[in-house]
Parts: C-alpha cells; sequence; structure tokens
C-alpha cells in the first residue's frame, strides 16, 4: 500500500491525512460499538466535533434521530451474521446529517449513500467501516432526468395545438380501459363528436381563426371530464373522442347533451353554417360491457355510426348507437 522507504510515522501520517480530506464520511466502531475514528467530513455534517464522540455509541451521539435499519446493520457486520462483506443501508437519511443549521431545524437531512463494512483489525477483534456518500447532486440529476422523460411523454401524448391528449394518447388509453372494463364487466362509454360545418368556417375565416375555435371547443369541453380516468382527446382535424370508464348509455347521453349546450354557449359567430349563425357539434355516443368476443373496432364503429346519423339528420344534436 506504502511504499518500502515509508516508515511507520510517515504512513500513519500520510492514512492519516487522506482520513481528513477525503470527501465522504468515515466512522469507524471498535467490537463494543463505540467510536474510535470520526473524520472531518463527519465533524462537518453532524455538528459534533470528533473530541465529543470518540468513545461513544452512535445512540448516544445521535439517538432516536438515527435509523433503526442502520443500527441493524451494523449489528449484524459486527457480529458477522451478513452474507456480504460490504453492505449497502437501503434508507436515504440514515444518520442525521445536515448541510447547514436552518436545515437541521427543518429536519432536512442530506441523501446518503451508506456502506458498512467488517474492518479486519491485526492483533485485534474486527472493527466495523462506515462509509457515507452525500448523493445530493445524483438525486438532483435523477430528479432532473425524470422531469424530462415526464416531460417527453407528456409531448408525445399531446395535442401540440389544444393541449388535450392526441390520438396516440386516445389509442393507449382506451385500450387500457377497455381491457380493465372487459376484466371488471364495467360499462365503457365512448362519444365521438365533430364541429358542423368546419371546412366552410376555416375557408371564410381562415386557420388561425379555425385553430382558435378548436382550442375554445376543447378548454370547455375538458372541464365537463372531472374523474380521473376520463379522457378527452382530439381524434383529427375537428374530431374528439371522449373516454368514459364505468359509464352506461344513461350516463354518456347527458354527458354528451352538456357538452353540446357548452359549446352552444360560446357562441362562436359562423355566419357560413348550414346549422345556425355560430359554431355548434354533432355527438355520436355509444356504450357497452366488453366480453372476450368484443373489440376495441366494435365500440369505435358504433360512436362513428352514431355520429354518422346526427349528421345526416340536420347536425347539432346527439345520436345514441342502439337508439331509434
Amino acid at each position: 500500500m506504502f511504499p518500502a522507504d515509508y516508515p511507520p510515522p510517515q504512513q500513519l501520517d500520510l492514512a492519516a491525512g487522506i482520513l481528513q480530506t477525503v470527501g465522504l464520511g468515515v466512522v469507524v466502531l471498535d467490537p463494543s460499538r463505540r467510536i474510535v475514528i470520526w473524520n472531518r467530513w463527519m465533524e462537518t455534517y453532524s455538528r459534533s466535533p470528533a473530541a465529543s464522540v470518540i468513545g461513544k455509541t452512535l445512540t448516544e451521539v445521535f439517538g432516536d434521530s438515527m435509523s433503526g435499519r442502520a443500527l441493524g446493520v451494523i449489528e449484524k457486520t459486527l457480529t458477522g451474521n451478513l452474507l456480504f462483506d460490504h453492505t449497502p443501508i437501503s434508507s436515504k437519511t440514515p444518520f442525521p446529517l445536515y448541510r447547514a443549521a436552518a436545515d437541521r431545524d427543518r429536519d432536512e437531512r442530506i441523501p446518503q449513500s451508506v456502506k458498512v463494512s467488517l474492518l479486519p483489525v491485526q492483533g485485534h477483534a474486527s472493527h466495523c467501516l462506515i462509509e457515507i456518500a452525500d448523493i445530493s447532486e445524483t438525486e438532483a440529476r435523477e430528479q432532473a432526468l425524470h422531469e424530462q422523460a415526464t416531460q417527453l411523454q407528456w409531448q408525445s401524448f399531446s395535442d401540440g395545438l389544444t393541449g388535450i391528449a392526441n390520438r396516440r394518447r386516445f389509442d393507449t388509453h382506451i385500450e387500457h380501459e377497455f381491457r380493465r372494463a372487459r376484466r371488471t364487466k364495467s360499462p365503457l362509454a365512448l362519444i365521438m363528436l365533430d364541429v358542423d360545418c368546419f371546412k366552410k368556417y376555416n375557408d371564410n375565416y381562415g386557420h388561425q381563426k379555425g385553430d382558435e375555435c378548436l382550442v375554445r371547443i376543447a378548454q370547455s369541453l375538458s372541464r365537463l371530464l372531472g374523474r380521473p380516468n376520463d379522457l378527452l382527446a382530439r381524434y383529427g382535424g375537428e374530431e374528439f373522442m371522449a373516454v368514459l370508464p364505468d359509464t352506461n348509455t344513461f350516463g354518456a347521453r347527458n354527458v354528451a347533451a352538456t357538452m353540446r349546450e357548452e359549446v352552444e354557449k360560446l357562441c362562436i359567430e359562423h355566419a357560413y353554417s348550414d346549422v345556425a349563425s355560430h359554431v355548434t357539434i354533432s355527438i355520436g355516443v355509444a356504450s357497452q360491457v366488453p366480453d372476450n368476443d368484443t373489440a376495441i373496432a366494435h365500440l369505435i364503429g358504433a360512436a362513428d355510426r352514431a355520429l354518422y346519423r346526427a349528421k345526416n339528420q340536420g347536425k347539432n344534436c346527439m345520436v345514441v348507437y342502439g337508439e331509434a
């Protein structure tokens, strides 16, 4: 470990210097569980000088604020009941170590990576070596990566214009809810709606106004769906889909009627509509309890056929699949 021309005193001085300079906490316990080494890093973050802790147990230094799990690992290490020579402690804050006094008042501990090892000592019973590293920067990087991944996922599932779910998110969501409805034998409803005479709106008011119209409709409709598993998605162009789990035909009809009314309340002028002087929507509704012989395409097809009938019946209305 040391060059042959390093006499023991110099070796000890060098080892002591390393121990005090190293950027992690180093604690050594003797066989009686008393502290024999407490380096400068530990002094800094525990606010306890080495002179005040040498000869004491960790419990005497930290009291009940130290993780019981950590004490258990240390005890097993000293009694030789561990399967591995180096044992990590899974708790992220086993020791009450703080970056600043204010953090101590709030008990905001430094996130820690702790490793406990059996330390052979020549001529003596084995001691216990505890190494403590500050993993704040690692956790911050992981959090930033997690947030970035969440943002990217949100973007991949979000419609760039309206901000609601896109077709990809719809496909994923309805597949999940369809399987759940089949498993629990519960009804799953689908509402398909289309903005009436939207091509004429775009042609006469311009595509920017058309985009603004879709955004207002999306915002208005999304406020109506309050349950966690309800989903409103832009299906394509001026078509929207609403997925309503645990909803029978009666419940879906009520939601669809409210949607039609809410769009009318927006009073978006449409002087070129064949239906009204303002923007309106046509709606198709379908609800079923899926079984093993039912496919998602059946439910989507039913809502689509109901919407087609609503368009043919004069628009600005709702049709429920299976009803006259």
